[in-house]
């Protein structure tokens, strides 16, 4: 997976932290928390705060 891929991202992130609510999460935990998902490999300066909204926002979507 890479920055763009926030959807997958996002389904991953469900799975891996099932007790968070993404509408809390500071963005630097969330950078944090992608990088360490198996199957990411991306460059930490690739992501943004445009990225980041994007994965929280699906992380969200995929929580309801």
């Amino acid at each position: 997976m890479k920055w763009t891929d926030t959807l997958d991202i996002a389904i991953e992130l469900v799975d891996a932290h099932p007790d968070v609510d993404p509408r809390y999460i500071r963005f630097t935990d969330l950078h944090a928390w992608v990088m360490a998902l198996e199957g990411f490999d991306d460059k930490p300066d690739n992501s943004s705060e445009k990225i980041l909204e994007s994965i929280q926002m699906n992380w969200i979507e995929e929580q309801e």
